[in-house]
């Protein structure tokens, strides 16, 4: 069992378990989806982004998972490291080859769940990520935004200035109008406009003369 190897580990780092990971994605290739995704919900309470990126990197587990699939894959999230990669490897690319409908992340926007509302805007990261074959998806990405221009829970706040600089890739004149016509927190407009000006979430500090 793939827990027991990462227990086993010497030294627990992700780089570490990303090897077992690795390997088990490797062992697992010709097996069924609903293997993979009985495993992923079997390593939830201790190991949960190691059953995302299982499911992630198996093509027919991914491809099996709808909307049951994916809520049942982040329960219990409770901190911005199992929501960030649930957004990453579950709910964003589920959402991003339509199979869970925009409905239900709006239905996560206005959860008094601070991690699902967080969960909904991570799940536009996919959408404009190159590296996640994102090519850019102006109107699904400001409709999650929207939603939650106006939430000042600081995990939200965060992940609003997260998916509007992934977006500025594609779009930056969309973005930019999105900060012309909402009220958003201090944080966002900063790092958001920073993005916008420089390419960088915090421009670097000029030498001292």
């Amino acid at each position: 069992m793939i827990e027991l190897e990462i227990q086993a580990l010497p030294d627990q780092s992700v780089d570490s378990v990303r090897r077992v990971r690795r390997a088990w994605s490797a062992r697992l290739r010709g097996r069924p989806d609903h293997e993979v995704l009985a495993l992923a919900e079997a390593l939830l309470p201790r190991h949960r982004w190691v059953g995302y990126e299982l499911v992630y990197h198996h093509a027919a587990a991914l491809a099996a998972l709808d909307l049951e699939r994916v809520e049942r894959l982040g329960r219990g999230m409770d901190s911005w490291v199992a929501t960030d990669t649930f957004g990453r490897y579950i709910s964003g690319p589920a959402w991003q080859r339509r199979q869970i409908p925009d409905e239900a992340i709006h239905r996560w926007a206005a959860s008094e769940d601070r991690w699902w509302r967080r969960a909904a805007l991570v799940s536009t990261v996919p959408l404009n990520l190159r590296a996640a074959g994102g090519t850019g998806d102006t109107p699904r990405t400001l409709a999650v935004c929207t939603l939650l221009a106006a939430d000042r829970d600081d995990m939200v706040v965060k992940a609003v200035s997260w998916a509007l600089r992934q977006l500025i890739v594609h779009d930056p004149e969309a973005v930019r109008a999105f900060l012309a016509d909402h009220d958003v927190a201090a944080r966002v407009r900063r790092e958001v406009t920073n993005k916008l000006e420089t390419g960088l979430k915090q421009p670097r500090a000029r030498p001292a003369p």
